[in-house]
């Protein structure tokens, strides 16, 4: 008990350079973690928001032909896999990528013919404006299309079939469409970048007398999915009955987005690499008040050691002392980053409202900036400034203790 009470004896504060020096290094000690914790979250936050938004307006498991060509009797597809426990939709769609035009503004998006019925089951999409009617020749597109475009619910649309590029020997119209809907997601890449048709629209503009590119299927569990076993595993086998063995690619959210979430994870940890050198300078902050200190109290330490102390209890003294300042750092640290992050819209917000846009969804997709703080992320990061202080302050630590004693008193 000897170590701790003098520890925290050097700790109180008086007025003088260690004084200064050990505030010092507690605030960086602080911002550090600080820092660390709040990139953590953020990051942490950016994988839920894209993966939330993802299972919202895409579906969990998509079925294509392994090769070229469509898939035919679809509908009896689709009825089987809907049979299948855990399966809560499945619905026919063609995909393909078109151009857009309205007063001489054009945008090549892609256009997703699918079943209105059975979409509205499948991707519970919020509408901004209008209703998800795909009657007829009308079409749904996303809000940031909406303003890019300048065209609002009732107007119409120009859309060109791709098959001009493909098909020299025929000619195929524009399809003029009616805008019957807006819908929103936050996710400026599906708000802009996608629209919705019927089944029988985009078959026209894609060439197709009949059938679909692929079949999707929106599960009750899609965190549970797994390839080629489970819910995965039974829709392949009614697959393979239905078209044949190795005639069609069943494939899960995860496999289909992986890039972006192996990104999100790289990115995360990179730059926690990077980060955690900022504490790594605060705890080196922590070695000089120790080297400070030892200096200030010369005298004490040969005192002490005349006495009878032993290196380890002098040494142990001095690791404390710079633990107490790592322990108050990172608890201080812990406690600045929820409040940055509780606050951190506002903060944003108040950026913005001095011109400078630290967060625009056009860039980064999202309308708000999202975090979600891991408790064993803090644990990890609180658990590893703590340790390399040990490490890094034993050795200032033990030359203080080591001193001769007469060498010590002789000094002073």
């Amino acid at each position: 008990m000897f170590p701790l009470f003098l520890a925290l004896k050097y700790l109180r504060p008086k007025r003088g350079v260690a004084s200064v020096i050990t505030l010092l290094s507690v605030l960086g000690v602080t911002i550090g973690v600080a820092i660390v914790i709040i990139v953590r979250a953020v990051f942490t936050g950016f994988g839920d928001t894209w993966q939330s938004k993802i299972l919202a307006f895409k579906p969990h498991i998509v079925v294509q032909p392994a090769y070229r060509g469509t898939l035919g009797d679809v509908e009896t597809l689709c009825r089987q896999t809907e049979a299948l426990p855990g399966v809560e939709a499945a619905s026919p769609s063609i995909e393909t990528r078109v151009l857009v035009e309205c007063n001489r503004r054009i945008l090549a998006p892609i256009l997703l013919g699918v079943d209105a019925a059975r979409i509205q089951r499948m991707l519970p999409i919020e509408m901004w404006n209008g209703a998800f009617d795909l009657s007829g020749d009308s079409v749904v597109i996303g809000v940031d299309m909406s303003r890019m475009l300048g065209v609002g619910v009732g107007d119409e649309l120009l859309v060109y079939s791709p098959m001009n590029l493909i098909d020299k020997d025929e000619i195929y119209f524009p399809e003029r469409l009616t805008v019957k809907g807006v819908y929103s997601t936050g996710q400026a890449d599906y708000d802009s970048g996608y629209v919705f048709v019927s089944l029988p629209v985009a078959r026209d503009l894609a060439g197709l007398d009949s059938g679909a590119n692929s079949v999707s299927l929106r599960v009750a569990e899609p965190h549970a999915l797994r390839p080629g076993g489970g819910l995965v595993g039974e829709v392949r086998r009614v697959v393979d009955d239905l078209y044949g063995p190795g005639r069609c690619r069943v494939s899960t959210w995860q496999q289909l987005d992986r890039l972006i979430f192996n990104a999100v994870a790289t990115e995360k940890n990179m730059m926690t690499l990077l980060l955690i050198f900022i504490s790594v300078v605060a705890i080196f902050c922590v070695v000089n008040t120790i080297i400070v200190i030892t200096v200030q109290k010369t005298d004490e330490i040969g005192l002490l050691k005349s006495l009878g102390f032993s290196t380890w209890q002098l040494t142990l003294t001095f690791v404390l002392y710079g633990w107490v300042q790592c322990l108050l750092g990172t608890a201080l640290g812990v406690g600045l980053a929820f409040l940055v992050l509780h606050n951190l819209q506002n903060l944003v917000d108040l950026l913005a409202g001095f011109g400078l846009e630290v967060f625009p969804k056009a860039v980064y997709g999202l309308d708000a900036l999202p975090w979600r703080v891991v408790p064993a992320e803090i644990a990890q990061v609180a658990a590893l400034v703590v340790l390399f202080c040990a490490l890094a302050s034993l050795l200032p630590a033990w030359r203080a203790a080591a001193m001769n004693p007469i060498d010590a008193l002789r000094k002073e």
